[in-house]
């Protein structure tokens, strides 16, 4: 009995091994969590004395700046979203444009190629962390590198563009302030001029093609009227017109003179005769009056007429199209005189007098809670792990 009951209360050697193997995996796993907490004390002990000793101090100048147009007249109707800001006069479209050029490859190659910002962002005498490490890097690793060292937010409510600028000098940061207004100044009215000069060529365009259509059109009728003989056809049927009417006018005379004379006067009466003939002269005029007018033929005074009017109409159109083009293209030109972009400077580039950069305070408080966080973090799992081993 005695050997049976002492086989109870002795666990297996397997059941045993176990026990013994998850101890030691958990008492490791006790070790990698003390190892942990005190790096993560060493980080923020070294994130201390970094942001306290080390880091370099960086000195911000600051511009703020607007983009209006001296286009006055153009202005858009009714825009909701200057409504909402109570900002009028402004153009958003631009502004962001100028966001755009300002953080590009090109700003800062211009103001690499001024101020020679490479040696002054790789300067050894910096600390390496917030150095670029190598004067020759790559153009994608140096502008990332500046994009770290330049801030250009637009204020919606405010409408204004606010430039933010780092450097390790405060001559430096406010030269880089300075030439990108004065650069971003350069590319809008850059722009506008090549904007305006499109517009310009594309209405002097017109005007030629205008004009080259009016003369030709002149020319077909002047060509028609050497051809003709005529100055004007239409004046000429009208005057043909009036003589017809005035025959008409002497036949009737002639008519009413017949009438008049006595009805026992033989046929062959003199004044029965003169009549008579007078009056047949009439009718062979008129008839060879009528006959300049109209014919079957198509061949007649009509038909140069309505040709004429067609030539002269085609003329009219295009001297009142020509005229149109000279009139936009003048328009063109005032307009083109007035689109230009002015960067107007509300805050000058600032020289500082003191360095805003690294904030070593803030950093440093932000640097130990997140160690704290991180340590207690880790203490609970270090807790919650000899929980279980019990």
């Amino acid at each position: 009995m005695t050997e049976s009951a002492d086989t109870q209360s002795t666990p297996p050697p397997t059941r045993l091994n176990g026990r013994l193997a998850r101890a030691g995996s958990g008492w490791l796993s006790i070790r990698v969590f003390s190892r942990l907490i005190r790096l993560s004390a060493l980080l923020a002990l070294l994130g201390t004395v970094y942001w306290a000793l080390v880091a370099s101090d960086r000195y911000v100048s600051e511009a703020n700046v607007i983009i209006r147009k001296t286009d006055s007249l153009n202005a858009p109707a009714l825009d909701f979203s200057l409504l909402v800001s109570g900002v009028a006069g402004v153009n958003r479209p631009d502004q962001l444009l100028l966001r755009e050029y300002l953080l590009s490859v090109d700003m800062l190659k211009a103001l690499d190629a001024k101020l020679d910002l490479r040696s002054h962002y790789s300067d050894s005498g910096r600390d390496i962390v917030s150095r670029m490490w190598f004067k020759d890097a790559s153009m994608e690793w140096f502008h990332r590198h500046f994009l770290g060292r330049l801030g250009v937010d637009y204020d919606d409510f405010a409408g204004v563009l606010r430039l933010r600028v780092q450097a390790y000098d405060a001559q430096t940061a406010q030269a880089i302030s300075s030439m990108l207004v004065q650069e971003g100044e350069r590319y809008m009215n850059q722009l506008g001029h090549e904007m305006a000069e499109a517009q310009v060529s594309f209405l002097i365009k017109q005007v030629n093609a205008a004009q080259l259509r009016f003369q030709e059109a002149s020319q077909r009728l002047l060509n028609f009227q050497n051809r003709k003989g005529l100055l004007s056809p239409q004046a000429t049927a009208e005057s043909i017109s009036t003589i017809i009417a005035g025959l008409e006018t002497q036949r009737a005379q002639i008519q009413t003179q017949l009438g008049f004379l006595p009805k026992t006067l033989d046929r062959d009466h003199p004044n029965i005769v003169m009549l008579r003939q007078s009056l047949a002269a009439v009718d062979r005029q008129i008839e060879q009056e009528k006959a300049k007018l109209a014919t079957p033929s198509g061949k007649t005074l009509n038909v140069s007429v309505e040709e004429f009017q067609r030539l002269q109409m085609e003329v009219g159109f295009t001297q009142d199209l020509y005229k149109s083009s000279l009139v936009a293209l003048e328009k063109g030109r005032i307009d083109a005189s007035r689109m230009l972009e002015k960067v107007s400077v509300l805050q000058a580039p600032t020289l500082p007098e003191y360095p805003m950069e690294p904030r070593r305070i803030y950093n440093t408080i932000v640097t130990l809670l997140v160690a704290a966080m991180l340590a207690g973090i880790l203490k609970l799992l270090e807790s919650i792990v000899m929980d279980h081993l019990d």
